[in-house]
């Protein structure tokens, strides 16, 4: 029901601009613009778009003793490199569960004396749950409900930040940073979820709308809502929790091994010793039996989440995940899973669409190069 939703700290902002509000995750959010998706996503790829991502959640993770067994404990939930990340570094991670599925998908950063967690704003009770119960032992599990998060992305977004705080030009791709504004302390990372080079501003929530005012005064600036936000992270490849990744596909099917670090792996310092460790490693050493791959219609018609794919001699062989228009390729564009036989670039599969068979083409991804300042 609509009253059940949150609102976020720039709901009235949202409006003032024109803001399409719809049901996402609990909260109102704002789905698009006047400008329309088109535009909106167009114009994050050319200058910069600022996005409202307040419905994420942030965590801190304050040690009781020492960030070492934070680290350590933290690393137990997941098959990533938490004790390795050095300070001011931030990482992608993934809570795994016992059948070696994806509980959620997170940043994490070394702040020094704690870490920084991010989360998605579906699963964000449940992660705060899922820490509270593992982590308590080691460090304070805290929720941080009093400041705002936006996304600037774009190749002009350092640009117009560094209007507003210069110090951000210093900062590299994964980067965290305090940095002060209007006396106040900005939590920064040259980070993002586009494809784009961009950050991420974890604000008070008293001058979340102040700031974001001065970010859309700013020349290469426009709002941008979450239908550009899907078709952006869909063109650079990126998984959508609860679509292209959840608790049946284990982080190997998902393509997402590069998250995985030697540490972690057999023979690494610290080897397993995560929930879901036999079906993870068996995966990393011979292979899943399914695989995320991308996948290019022929002709102009999208197909969409759920659509059954299938060999030509019309054998089921997967479904797709994510799928739309992706503008800055010109084309529609999708994501799913495919038996392992049929996920090679350049396979012929065929999508049912509506009863009728369209072909289709198994592609690599990202869709749209990535443009990260390393």
């Amino acid at each position: 029901m609509a009253e059940d939703l949150d609102y976020l700290a720039l709901h009235d902002l949202h409006l003032s601009l024109g803001g399409k509000m719809v049901p996402f995750a609990g909260y109102h959010m704002p789905v698009q613009y006047p400008a329309g998706v088109m535009q909106e996503h167009l114009h994050c790829r050319a200058a910069a778009g600022l996005f409202d991502v307040s419905h994420m959640g942030q965590v801190i993770l304050r040690p009781k003793h020492s960030y070492q067994a934070v680290a350590l404990a933290l690393e137990a939930l997941m098959p990533v490199d938490v004790l390795g990340l050095a300070e001011g570094r931030q990482r992608y991670g993934l809570f795994t569960n016992e059948t070696g599925g994806i509980l959620d998908d997170l940043m994490f950063a070394n702040r020094g004396d704690h870490i920084f967690v991010v989360v998605n704003a579906a699963c964000k009770a449940a992660d705060i749950a899922h820490m509270t119960a593992h982590l308590s032992q080691v460090c304070e599990v805290i929720p941080v409900t009093d400041r705002g998060l936006l996304a600037l992305q774009g190749p002009q977004a350092e640009a117009a930040l560094a209007r507003l705080i210069p110090g951000v030009t210093a900062m590299r791709f994964m980067d965290v940073a305090v940095l002060g504004w209007q006396g106040q302390d900005l939590w920064i990372s040259r980070s993002g979820y586009t494809g784009e080079d961009g950050f991420e501003i974890s604000v008070p929530a008293s001058l979340a709308e102040a700031l974001a005012r001065a970010l859309l005064d700013q020349p290469e600036v426009m709002p941008i809502g979450l239908g550009a936000r899907d078709s952006l992270r869909l063109e650079a490849g990126l998984c959508l929790y609860g679509h292209d990744i959840d608790t049946t596909t284990s982080p190997v099917e998902a393509g997402l091994t590069w998250a995985i670090q030697k540490a972690r792996r057999a023979g690494g310092a610290r080897a397993g010793g995560f929930p879901g460790e036999a079906r993870i490693m068996a995966e990393l050493a011979e292979g899943p039996q399914r695989s995320r791959v991308g996948l290019r219609p022929q002709g102009r018609q999208p197909i969409r989440e759920g659509t059954p794919l299938f060999a030509p001699n019309a054998t089921p062989v997967g479904s797709v995940t994510s799928g739309g228009f992706g503008p800055s390729v010109a084309a529609p564009i999708a994501m799913g899973y495919v038996a392992r036989a049929f996920a090679s670039a350049g396979t012929a599969l065929e999508a049912e669409v509506r009863g009728k068979m369209l072909p289709v083409t198994v592609s690599d991804m990202p869709f749209h190069s990535t443009r990260y300042k390393r």
